[in-house]
């Protein structure tokens, strides 16, 4: 059986910074992965160039394309675009963007094992025993990165965010403009529709995130008379379903000599439905602290907790709470919110990690509750 420092369940954006961050340190890291790398994962690719102080090298060779403006819309109609003011938005091709991170953390030392499944796993009292399709694989610690469907989180009695119904439309063309991000609210109930250029193609993804039982039915609906409204055939794409587990409550993320990171720990933001990085923060920190365990510090898994909650969690209350009231009247929300100069800027910056919600929500949500009252508005 192979012995390692520490098993990665996944090799998702969480799981490979984890991944690098612990091989560069000299531990000794094996991932694995389902699928055969490099693979398709279904997603809008927007990431915050804020992931690029987590690491010493250049992510440009995983940039498909920059945005530096934003436009939305309600319902198709009543548009308002603006420049953003922060750095460019990066949009990366899930394929490229994964396994540039993947053979980063291999360059390290880290191993990668595709085509592998996982089964099952066991503590036997010292260490971690995994059993796959393949050999068992044994580590003294376990990170758990299998995603949103994944088992992992189950597996260790650890608590799971309920899955959102979302889904993306990849089209084989490139748009016409490479620079500009769109929204569009009201036409899809509970949640909102967002457009991105993606390099030679276009992604047309779609959310319900106040309510966790939509229907897939209805977003397949309003992505495809989204593309046909702005001139795209939707029948020349593929539409792929993949949940988002937004982020509930803070919930443990560490057990027995393992962590939860990503999607597995139900990073994603319950209002604006970023993922990537937050996901990678978990695995940044998720390594550093298995890395301080092995060094002997019995208090840095709880710790791991810690860090998350007191990074996303606390602001993730905010979030939720102006994604609630939002929702309520989205139509009111859309005119006195999103059509805002500064709603852009606002959105970009919290991306960007120069802004968080605590700073902006309290006066977000005195401003919707005043229009919400009649003669308040």
């Amino acid at each position: 059986m192979s012995m390692f420092d520490c098993i990665i369940v996944g090799a998702g954006p969480a799981g490979s910074s984890a991944a690098y961050h612990l091989a560069k340190r000299g531990h000794s890291v094996i991932m694995l992965e389902k699928a055969a790398f490099p693979r398709y994962k279904p997603c809008g690719g927007g990431v915050s160039p804020a992931v690029q102080e987590w690491f010493d090298f250049d992510f440009a060779p995983a940039i498909a394309a920059k945005v530096d403006r934003v436009g939305f819309t309600w319902k198709l109609g009543d548009p308002v675009s603006t420049n953003l003011k922060t750095q460019p938005m990066w949009m990366v091709q899930r394929e490229v963007f994964d396994k540039f991170l993947v053979d980063k953390a291999t360059e390290q030392g880290a191993t990668l094992q595709d085509q592998t499944t996982v089964n099952g796993i066991k503590f036997n009292g010292s260490a971690w025993q995994v059993s796959t399709d393949k050999d068992p694989i044994e580590a003294k610690y376990l990170i758990a990165a299998d995603g949103a469907k994944g088992n992992c989180a189950n597996w260790l009695g650890l608590k799971s965010s309920p899955n959102h119904i979302s889904m993306v439309l990849d089209l084989p063309e490139a748009p016409q403009a490479t620079n500009i991000a769109n929204f569009d609210f009201g036409s899809l109930k509970n949640g909102f529709i967002w457009r991105f250029p993606n390099g030679d193609r276009t992604s047309i993804s779609a959310a319900i995130l106040a309510n966790p039982k939509g229907k897939p039915q209805e977003v397949q609906k309003q992505i495809s008379k989204y593309a046909q409204a702005i001139g795209l055939d939707p029948s020349r794409g593929q539409m792929y379903e993949h949940p988002l587990s937004l982020w509930s409550d803070n919930k443990p993320l560490h057990g027995q000599n393992a962590l939860v990171v990503g999607d597995a720990a139900g990073i994603t933001d319950p209002l604006l439905a970023e993922g990537i990085r937050p996901s990678m923060f978990t695995g940044v920190k998720a390594a550093a602290a298995i890395a301080n365990a092995i060094a002997g510090d019995s208090s840095a898994l709880p710790e791991y907790s810690s860090i998350v909650h007191q990074a996303w969690g606390e602001e993730y209350v905010w979030a939720q709470r102006l994604s609630g009231l939002f929702f309520k009247l989205p139509g009111v929300a859309y005119k006195v919110g999103v059509k805002r100069p500064t709603a852009a800027q606002i959105m970009s910056q919290i991306l960007c990690g120069q802004t968080r919600y605590t700073d902006i929500t309290d006066k977000a949500i005195k401003t919707l509750k005043r229009s919400f009252l009649p003669g308040q508005g």
